[in-house]
């Protein structure tokens, strides 16, 4: 293979470079501007270009009161549906050869998003990001000296009509490698088509053992598991296993519940974790430095961003903030407008700014991601925060772990929350389960007015209650949903109660 490396720094010097200028709030705002102009020019022609009249608008101002917010129902019924799955000219100008199947976490609806050739490109660019950022801070990297490993779903895609074709964005990101990625790429073909979850586990990790891999990228919940069968095949550690690991990429979720067992696992390796934020609707931050709370977003590579405060996402008339206007502190949903013709689609992610300069995000949870049945007003990140320190007290390890709301059955009860949590090798004892139950509630109360005042004096809602289930019962869950591997994340937060009835009744 042709030694990449020495272009790859001079491409991260350079880019560093742009980052740099990109700092200020004026700089990062002019970069924005200019990628929803171009956007705006290069769709004026396609049915919503003209439906919005984009040849006319010159500000983001103006773009904002042409193009309202809209989710992805209303894309399907009003652009997309009519004309799927020929999606020509429609939002975006050609014929979209590619649609990302996505479902929504909690409710399992399948999504059709479009990926086009553009960005796809734009993929390409906020993956050589992560790489400079990684070269940046290790000068003496060899990266490229092995393979890249990306634990993802099937790469098998279906074909939905003469040149378009639908699949998981693993899978269609893995058949538009670019040649010099594709070299270095594992896993092989044939392994990588494989549907059963368990099967392909086995026969990933038993191949990586001979591949030098150098970078593994995927969801946390699953990379643990293929670490476990690892271990399990080989009896030895990660880093006696892959010596030569340079670089964990992980992202999806909170990474924060899972910091302590990754941190064991990789005892003794010198890979360094590197969290990521890849959407089916683009790739949209990449760390820029290995510790530090926020990853930063990249402003310039084919996506405009907007942000509405969460509380404002369903009113009448919500406050659009963009990259000049934003605060650190607020919950943001994120919306995007792309060079796949999205335009000012709320993706179903919330965000919260660490930094304004440069502009870093974390991930806080999804819009629907809200847990709020009795007016308590939780975010995703709130719990996941309270779990975290709750078992870290404790010196507890939850793997994985799902929380409901349980309504009240009879006049004079209370409602309240239900923990499904799944633990370490070391089933907790009751009295280390209500320790832990306390704990959480108490980290609740200082994190939310609206939830401590529910609690207090048992106002309005009764503590919080632990279900803990055996090692394996999440993965087990997954499985009878057909949501085993790959992509596939565990829920955070279940307000369906059908979806939340299913999993309490759930037996492994």
């Amino acid at each position: 293979m042709i030694n990449l490396t020495p272009l790859l720094r001079l491409y991260a010097q350079r880019r560093n470079r742009i980052l740099q200028y990109q700092t200020q709030r004026s700089c990062a705002a002019l970069t924005q501007e200019t990628q929803l102009k171009s956007l705006l020019k290069h769709a004026s022609q396609t049915r919503f270009g003209r439906d919005h009249n984009f040849a006319a608008i010159n500000t983001v101002a103006e773009y904002q009161q042409r193009v309202p917010l809209r989710f992805y129902e209303d894309f399907w019924s009003q652009y997309w549906q009519p004309s799927f799955p020929h999606l020509e000219n429609v939002t975006w100008p050609g014929l979209v050869n590619y649609l990302c199947v996505s479902s929504g976490t909690s409710s399992g609806t399948t999504k059709f998003i479009p990926l086009t050739r553009e960005m796809l490109q734009s993929n390409t660019k906020a993956g050589l990001d992560m790489l400079s950022h990684h070269l940046i801070n290790r000068p003496n990297s060899r990266i490229f000296a092995g393979r890249s490993f990306m634990l993802g779903g099937s790469t098998e895609l279906v074909q939905q009509a003469p040149g378009v074709a639908s699949g998981d964005l693993s899978g269609i990101a893995v058949k538009e490698l670019p040649w010099w990625a594709k070299a270095r790429y594992y896993p092989p073909a044939e392994l990588a088509l494989l549907k059963d979850w368990e099967q392909k586990i086995d026969l990933l990790a038993r191949g990586s053992l001979k591949a030098n891999i150098r970078m593994i990228s995927g969801v946390p919940s699953w990379m643990l598991i293929f670490f476990g069968k690892v271990q399990e095949l080989t009896g030895r550690s990660i880093a006696e296993s892959y010596p030569d690991l340079e670089m964990i990429t992980h992202g999806g979720v909170n990474f924060a519940p899972y910091r302590t067992q990754f941190q064991k696992i990789l005892d003794g390796s010198r890979a360094e974790l590197r969290e990521v934020y890849p959407a089916s609707e683009g790739f949209i931050a990449v760390a820029d430095r290995e510790f530090g709370e926020g990853m930063r977003l990249v402003l310039d590579h084919g996506i405009f961003f907007e942000f509405v405060p969460l509380e404002e996402l369903n009113g009448a008339n919500p406050t659009r903030h963009w990259i000049d206007t934003v605060q650190t502190g607020v919950n943001y949903a994120v919306v995007l407008t792309t060079c796949a013709g999205l335009w000012s689609y709320v993706i179903g992610d919330t965000v919260r700014f660490t930094t304004t300069e440069p502009a870093r995000v974390l991930v806080t949870g999804r819009t629907s991601y809200y847990l709020s049945a009795f007016g308590e007003h939780l975010i995703a990140e709130e719990i996941e925060d309270a779990v975290s320190q709750a078992a870290i007290a404790l010196n507890l390890t939850v793997t994985d772990y799902s929380v409901g709301p349980v309504f009240p059955k009879a006049a004079g009860e209370l409602g309240g929350h239900l923990y499904v949590m799944e633990f370490g090798a070391q089933m907790p004892s009751a009295d280390q389960l209500a320790e832990l139950a306390l704990k959480i509630d108490a980290n609740l109360c200082k994190r939310n007015e609206d939830y401590e005042a529910h609690r207090a004096a048992g106002f309005g809602l009764k503590p919080p209650s632990i279900k803990a289930v055996l090692p394996g019962f999440f993965a087990a869950w997954m499985k009878s949903r057909g949501k085993l591997g790959g992509q596939n994340k565990v829920p955070r937060i279940i307000t369906n109660m059908e979806l939340f009835g299913g999993l309490e009744r759930f037996k492994l």
